[in-house]
Parts: structure tokens; C-alpha cells; sequence
């Protein structure tokens, strides 16, 4: 044949290969068998290149932190992420931007209730919120929830799914959803859940929701920047024993037995009154607050009435015995030094002299070189002279 459309062939080879049969090709002087591609009909272009360039064009606009400011204040949603995206940034040139837009929301701050929930993992914790958060709502009230997924410690990434499990409040007009990624806090909080509270409560939200990744003695983190730290657990599955133990016992102002529904009804109850009596070994807590329990199922959305209204009277408890203003206060001299401390860090491991000594260092004390305590006294007098 002479004419070839559309074909993937060799000049030398035997046969040329069409999208529906074989050809034969005359034999030429230097024959291979291998096969080569010629020119064929080009293939047509599945995306819209203009309408490509447009998005593109879009996302290169950064909006300015005035600009994210009156967005904020306006209560526009698409502004509050951006914003949170911005104070989430590692980019060290996002940084006096980011400043920016946090001290333009401080004067609007401070004016919602902040509330922690954790629970083991599989508790039922996005179920809940969203039963919750909905019920909130429907009260007039305006939720953000800031929901803090678990990092992979092997690739540096999460799934982010809350916002897939709260398919309901995602689409209410008052309620907020921000999934953020933990990284390498120990706390189960993102770096800038802080940061985000303010933005949220500048943006209008008068109660603030904080998911956690899950349970550990690191769950202070959660308790130093929320008015009331709920603890949700499970019955039947061996968590009674928890009640006796301290740590998150300790911190929370309620348990809440979920699940609580079908044939697991009486084991909540027995849970209960497991916890009631775990509770009665515990100190009285400084606000003067008696940690309550109670049952909830978040998937027939029963108990959740109850719930807010014990938090309802915690809150006025500690609003007239000013406990309230004096654990704001108290949380924010925390979270001075915790930023202190998290600038000092992201300041020594981006120090261009530091990173590579820091490399060669590291290497010694695998070689075993140098002790670690001597090669961190070498690294640590170079960062200092150096400042």
C-alpha cells in the first residue's frame, strides 16, 4: 500500500500496525524487526485552553490582607479560607501578611464560645459534630467547625474527609467547615487552629467547634484554647477502664457516651454510670464545675438537646463566677509562649548556615562521631554566634 493514514510503523519492518489491521510493507535493503512511530492525525484537545488560562490567570490574583480583611468582616466564607490558607502557609513570605490579617481581626475576636471534642478514633466524632452543629443552627447559631485530620508520619499527607462525613452541615448557610492537616503536632491540633479561631470569630461564628485527631496525654494542646473540652466515648469496647485513669479524664468538663441506640442502649447506660462514680475520685476543678456524663446517638440524634443545655449551664456558672475571662487570659499567655517557641524553631531549621552543619552533624552521630548532646552544642553555639 502507498498510502498510510493513522499508522505506527517502521520503514524496515514487515508489517505496519493500523487501529484495526495489519499491513504489509514491501521489504526494504536493512530490515529489524523493532517498530517506529511516524506522524499521524493529531489527537483533539480535551481541555479548553482559554477557558485554562482564565483559572489560571485567576489563581495567580492573590488578594491583598486588606482585601481578605473586609472579606472577612463581611462574613464572605470564600475570604475565611483563603485567609486560614494564608496563615497555614510554611512560606516565610507569607508570614507579615498573615499578621496582618490576624491583628485586623483581634478587635472582632472574642466573642463566641469555643468548645474541644475528642474521642478515640472510630467513636463517631464527625457523626456527632454534624448532629450537633446542625442542632446549633437550627437555634440561630452560627458554627465553624475546625476539623484537624490525622497526618501520614511516612508521606506528609492526609485525606481531609470530614467535609465528606458532614455532608448535611456543609451545605447549611451558618456553619463552616475547615479540615486542616495535624503535620507533626503532638497534639492532635494544626499549627494555626489558634490563628483560625480569631479569623472565625471575626467572620461572625459565635460558636467555635475543634475536632482533634484523637486521645493522648498531648490533648492539652485542645484544653488551652476552648472554654469547654468534651470527651466522647463508646460503651462495650473496654473504655470503662479509662474513667480511672488521669490525663484527658481530667480535662474534661463532659463525657458523652455516643452510640447510645439499638441493642447498645443498655450498655450506655451501664458506661455511665461507670464514669459518674470514675469522675467522684477526681479533685474539684478550679472553675467549680462538676463534670457531667451523659448518652447521645449522633446517628438518631437523640440526647443532642441535652448536651447543649448542660453546656449552657457551664457557661453561665463560669461567666458569673468570672472563671471565664480568667481562662481566656490565661490561655493566651500560653499561646504567646507556644508561638515564641514555634518561631524560635522554624527561625533555627531555616537558617542557611544551620541546615547543612546541622546535615553534617547528624551524620557524625550516626557514625558515632560525636555523642548527640556534643554535636547539638556544636550546632547550637554556631546558630547563636551567628545571631
Amino acid at each position: 500500500m502507498k498510502t498510510i493514514l493513522n499508522s505506527r510503523c517502521k520503514p524496515e519492518s514487515d508489517f505496519c500496525i493500523f487501529t484495526k489491521k495489519l499491513v504489509p510493507l514491501a521489504k526494504s535493503s536493512k530490515h529489524t524487526s523493532a517498530l517506529q512511530e511516524v506522524d499521524g492525525i493529531p489527537q483533539p484537545e480535551f481541555i479548553s485552553q482559554s477557558a485554562l488560562q482564565k483559572a489560571m490567570a485567576k489563581r495567580r490574583i492573590q488578594p491583598s490582607a486588606d482585601e481578605l480583611l473586609a472579606g472577612i468582616l463581611a462574613h464572605d466564607k470564600t475570604a475565611l479560607s483563603r485567609a486560614i490558607t494564608l496563615i497555614e502557609s510554611t512560606n516565610p513570605d507569607h508570614l507579615t501578611k498573615a499578621n496582618t490579617v490576624i491583628q485586623g481581626c483581634l478587635p472582632h475576636a472574642n466573642r463566641s464560645v469555643r468548645i474541644g471534642i475528642t474521642g478515640v478514633p472510630g467513636v463517631g466524632k464527625s457523626t456527632f459534630i454534624e448532629a450537633f452543629g446542625s442542632y446549633l443552627t437550627q437555634l440561630g447559631k452560627k458554627v465553624a467547625v475546625l476539623a484537624v485530620d490525622p497526618s501520614s508520619s511516612i508521606s506528609h499527607g492526609s485525606i481531609l474527609g470530614d467535609k465528606t462525613r458532614m455532608e448535611e452541615l456543609v451545605k447549611d448557610e451558618n456553619a463552616f467547615i475547615r479540615p486542616s492537616a495535624s503535620g507533626d503536632s503532638l497534639g492532635g491540633v494544626a499549627r494555626k487552629t489558634r490563628e483560625s479561631i480569631i479569623l472565625c470569630e471575626a467572620a461572625g461564628f459565635d460558636t467555635i467547634i475543634i475536632e482533634t485527631v484523637g486521645v493522648g496525654q498531648s490533648e492539652t494542646a485542645v484544653h488551652s484554647m476552648v472554654d469547654f473540652f468534651l470527651l466522647l466515648k463508646i460503651a462495650g469496647a473496654g473504655d470503662e477502664l479509662q474513667g480511672i485513669k488521669r490525663g484527658i479524664m481530667e480535662m474534661a468538663d463532659a463525657v458523652v457516651i455516643n452510640k447510645a441506640d439499638g441493642d447498645n442502649v443498655a450498655k450506655a447506660k451501664l458506661a455511665k454510670t461507670e464514669f459518674n462514680r470514675a469522675l467522684h475520685l477526681f479533685p474539684a476543678k478550679s472553675s467549680g464545675w462538676t463534670p457531667k456524663v451523659t448518652t447521645c446517638s449522633a446517628f438518631e440524634k437523640t440526647g443532642i438537646d441535652a448536651i447543649w443545655e448542660l453546656i449552657s449551664d457551664y457557661l453561665t456558672l463560669v461567666q458569673s463566677n468570672q472563671y471565664f475571662d480568667q481562662r481566656r487570659q490565661e490561655q493566651n499567655q500560653y499561646w504567646l509562649m507556644e508561638t515564641i517557641n514555634e518561631q524560635l524553631m522554624q527561625r533555627f531549621y531555616h537558617h542557611p548556615e544551620i541546615a547543612p552543619l546541622l546535615e553534617q552533624n547528624k551524620k557524625a552521630v550516626q557514625n558515632h562521631e560525636l555523642s548527640p548532646f556534643a554535636a547539638a552544642s556544636i550546632v547550637l553555639k554556631k546558630y547563636f554566634k551567628e545571631d
